[in-house]
């Protein structure tokens, strides 16, 4: 579909601005989270109903859309369920498992290092080296990452834990990946809706399988300083951090490629911190701040590194899912590989 392909390159700034909206959106789970386990959910519980919740909500779409494209869309389904398993169900579930332990900031720093491995996975499959400006926009964004987290002098490093942090990591890294065909006739609705159902499932099997605890709770909970019912928390984490976050997400990749996207989720922490300064009068430290400066400083010299001469399709956005085409003779890669 090559009005597709040509509607990513011709309109960056539509996708910086979904990218952006979709850290923000993100960044709320945690805010609208803490409500919920505060008042007795589990984080498994949470999860369940967060996917679970998104995926009634976009079941009418997701059925229009199946019978409506059934004969171009059939052959996406293992790939959609794919998308379902990895990047949605098992990215939380084992950020949750690092979580148990590790503390929550270097649990955190570990799963936010899917762009490194990103770019360390677009060398191996290219065979074509980041420039300078991508290394050192990943140096400055991961130190800021760092700061704003401020783990320092506050983490505790366990085997088991980092293990898993990492393992979250791979699986937010491939959310970008499978992301990424700006030529993809999945559309994001269908993409987001039928990864959230097989997702959802896989969780409730998990914790019907003793796997990962399940507690619900009816009580009122206090959220922004307020006494609510816990359908508000939930609410939120359906429709804003899921529904809304998944597909904008999705659209952002597509036009902007998986490297580029990857980087602008670090925005999500930068949100998070403003959303608990707002909602739960956290006030962020001098050192955030800080670090703030250095991740935006790190995504402004990886999207300069990607404005710096052409750069073929399939570098922007590589399909783990299929070999790499022989690339070997085009010109246009040739040029990209003596930069």
């Amino acid at each position: 579909m090559t009005h597709i392909r040509g509607a990513a390159r011709t309109t960056p700034g539509s996708g910086l601005a979904y990218a952006l909206v979709s850290a923000a959106a993100f960044a709320l789970s945690g805010s609208f989270a803490k409500s919920l386990f505060e008042s007795g959910w589990s984080p498994a519980a949470a999860v369940a109903g967060r996917i679970g919740g998104a995926a009634v909500v976009l079941l009418v779409p997701v059925l229009v859309i199946l019978y409506r494209q059934w004969h171009t869309v059939r052959h996406s389904i293992p790939r959609i369920a794919l998308y379902g398993v990895v990047p949605i169900a098992l990215c939380q579930l084992f950020y949750f498992n690092a979580v148990q332990h590790l503390s929550v900031g270097v649990a955190l720093l570990l799963e936010y290092l899917s762009p490194v491995l990103l770019v360390g996975w677009l060398w191996l499959r290219t065979r074509t080296h980041p420039r300078v400006l991508t290394v050192a926009g990943a140096v400055a964004a991961i130190g800021g990452l760092l700061l704003v987290l401020d783990v320092a002098g506050t983490s505790q490093l366990d085997p088991e834990g980092v293990l898993w942090g990492l393992a979250a990591a791979i699986c937010s890294a491939a959310f970008f990946l499978m992301s990424a065909r700006a030529d993809d006739e999945v559309p994001p609705v269908l993409m987001a809706g039928g990864g959230m159902a097989v997702g959802a499932l896989l969780i409730l099997l998990l914790g019907g399988l003793g796997l990962m605890p399940m507690t619900f709770s009816t009580a009122t909970v206090s959220f922004s300083g307020m006494q609510v019912s816990w359908l508000v928390p939930m609410l939120g984490l359906v429709l804003v951090t899921t529904v809304f976050a998944y597909v904008a997400g999705i659209v952002a990749v597509r036009r902007l490629g998986s490297k580029v996207s990857s980087f602008l989720a670090l925005f999500e922490v930068l949100f998070a911190v403003v959303w608990a300064w707002l909602l739960l009068a956290e006030l962020p430290r001098l050192v955030q701040l800080v670090g703030g400066v250095l991740i935006v400083g790190g995504v402004v010299l990886v999207r300069i590194d990607e404005l710096r001469g052409p750069v073929h399709p399939e570098l922007r956005a590589v399909n783990p899912l299929e070999p790499l085409p022989a690339l070997r003779d085009d010109p246009e890669v040739e040029g990209v590989r003596l930069k």
